[in-house]
C-alpha cells in the first residue's frame, strides 16, 4: 500500500480513497471522488441512518463489490449518530457499519478543519447553511468523475426534520438543514445526492 499517512491517497478495491485517520494499525478512508447519486431512502418518511436505503445498500450491495481479500481488510465499527445540532432532529440508534458516510460532526469539526464554532455557536444569520466564508468550504469540495462542476454530497446526519438528511453544497458548504431523501429520484437530474463512501481498512 505504501507509505500511508493522512491525507495521503491509495487504491483500494477499484476506488481511490482519501485517508482521513489512522489509529493503531487501521486507517479511516473516505472516496476521493463521489463515485455515484443515488437517494438517501426510497420513500418520503421520517428515517434516520439506521433504517435509510442508503444504508442498506452501502452494507449489502456495495459492500459485496469488494473481493474475498478486500472484505477481510474492512473492520466493522459502532457509528454514533447525534441529534441535529440545530434543531434537535433524531439521528437514531446507534449503527454497526462496514461502509458508511460521515457525519456532520466528523465532517465539520475533525477531518476537514475545525469548524466546530459554527456548528456549535451558530450565528443569528446562520439559519440554513454555515458562513459561506467558512475557511474550510474548500476542503469539503467533491466532483462526479466527469464532470465539470462540483456536486453535492449526502452526509449520515439528520436535517432539520427527519425528511431531510445533512449535505454538503458544491461550493463545500454545510447544508445543514438538509436535502429531501428523496432527491436522488428526482429525474430532472439537477439535485441528485452524491455518495462517497467511508470505511476503516486493517492495514
Amino acid at each position: 500500500m505504501g507509505d500511508i499517512k493522512i491525507d495521503s491517497s491509495l487504491l483500494f478495491g477499484g476506488y481511490n480513497w482519501r485517508v482521513l485517520d489512522i489509529q493503531n494499525n487501521r486507517a479511516l478512508i473516505m472516496t476521493e471522488y463521489i463515485i455515484e447519486q443515488r437517494a438517501y431512502h426510497d420513500a418520503y418518511k421520517d428515517i434516520t441512518w439506521a433504517d435509510c436505503a442508503l444504508r442498506k445498500y452501502l452494507n449489502g450491495e456495495f459492500y459485496d463489490k469488494f473481493n474475498v481479500t478486500d472484505k477481510s481488510r474492512i473492520i466493522p465499527v459502532i457509528n454514533k449518530n447525534p441529534d441535529n445540532q440545530w434543531y434537535g432532529s433524531k439521528g437514531g440508534a446507534d449503527t454497526k457499519d462496514s461502509i458508511f458516510l460521515l457525519s456532520i460532526e466528523e465532517v465539520v469539526c475533525k477531518y476537514f478543519g475545525d469548524s466546530s464554532s459554527k456548528l456549535y455557536n451558530p450565528g443569528k444569520n446562520q439559519r440554513y447553511w454555515f458562513e459561506k466564508k467558512d475557511e474550510n468550504n474548500s476542503k469539503r469540495i467533491a466532483r462526479l468523475p466527469g464532470e465539470k462542476w462540483s456536486t453535492w454530497w449526502w452526509l449520515r446526519s439528520p436535517g432539520r426534520v427527519n425528511v431531510k438528511a445533512v449535505y454538503i453544497h458544491g461550493d463545500g458548504n454545510i447544508g445543514i438543514q438538509g436535502n429531501n431523501i428523496l432527491k436522488g429520484n428526482i429525474s430532472d437530474g439537477k439535485c441528485i445526492g452524491g455518495v462517497r463512501p467511508s470505511l476503516w481498512l486493517k492495514l
